[in-house]
């Protein structure tokens, strides 16, 4: 399989904790993330399946809305339909990764200048449902496509026109938020080194208990050159990879497991001592 050359956009993913909101506010926004948790559920169950094969997110919403209106949740339409593109994308990038282990599997088993067309054709076929009648690809497919389901009820997504950014002051902004009622924002505090734009994601963080907001950072392109070598990577312990060349990665890794483990170990055997202690008692009387 021939390598993409060319240049790519270097983007990361920026996370910033929200530090202040009403009490009123944090109850509409977990009401709200509950309500686009249906949401998200039922748009997989519809879209993930492989009969919508080479789904175009932009018409997904009409279809999710035939059976799931934003008014049987008390949602406003804009909200459902960012909801229903997030999930539509997804998939979309879960059926291009499919796609790309497909295409790899094709050359593997049709190489050479000979197989030139069979590969082409098939590849073809691979954009469209017509992918079914083939044997060979329906089996590959069925292989590396995985359906997805979604039990995620603790985010809500929003575009641009969703949301204002005001500066408060050097690492303190705050966003004005688009409500379950028309009109009515909900005002939350962040602490970010940059103004927040694009899409945004807010989550509830039930680990650390706290609100976050996910939004991607654009760093510019990086250019991919076809002389390009390549480099293999073995999964360590005391280090997190070793690289073809000798080089070591991510050293003090196993020391840190290590100590983890034996934490962890050794909690459990002191828990373990306790619940003995507590059979025997209970067997006393």
């Amino acid at each position: 399989m021939p390598k993409k050359v060319g240049a790519t956009k270097k983007i990361s993913t920026q996370v910033v904790p929200v530090v202040g909101m009403a009490e009123s506010v944090e109850i509409e926004l977990l009401s709200t993330m509950k309500k686009l948790g249906v949401v998200r559920s039922e748009s997989y169950n519809k879209l993930g399946s492989i009969s919508h094969w080479g789904l175009d997110w932009k018409k997904a919403y009409p279809e999710v809305r035939s059976f799931r209106t934003p008014e049987s949740l008390g949602l406003p339409s804009k909200l459902m339909e960012w909801t229903v593109s997030d999930v539509a994308k997804a998939i979309t990038a879960s059926q291009a990764a499919c796609t790309e282990a497909v295409v790899k599997k094709i050359y593997k088993k049709f190489p050479g200048k000979d197989n030139q067309k069979k590969r082409k054709e098939l590849c073809k076929q691979l954009k469209t449902l017509a992918f079914l009648n083939n044997s060979l690809l329906h089996r590959l497919v069925r292989k590396e496509f995985q359906r997805g389901h979604s039990w995620v009820k603790n985010q809500i997504v929003y575009q641009q026109g969703g949301y204002k950014c005001k500066r408060l002051s050097r690492q303190t902004y705050q966003l004005e938020l688009a409500g379950l009622r028309r009109g009515k924002r909900n005002r939350i505090v962040v602490i970010s080194n940059r103004k927040i734009k694009g899409q945004i994601r807010l989550i509830h963080n039930q680990f650390l208990q706290r609100f976050e907001i996910h939004f991607l950072v654009d760093h510019g392109t990086v250019e991919i050159s076809s002389e390009r070598r390549s480099l293999g990577v073995d999964k360590g312990y005391t280090e997190a990879f070793y690289d073809s060349e000798g080089q070591a990665h991510g050293k003090g890794l196993g020391r840190i497991a290590t100590k983890k483990s034996d934490r962890i170990c050794a909690k459990n055997r002191n828990r373990g001592k306790l619940w003995a202690l507590h059979r025997k008692r209970s067997d006393r009387g």
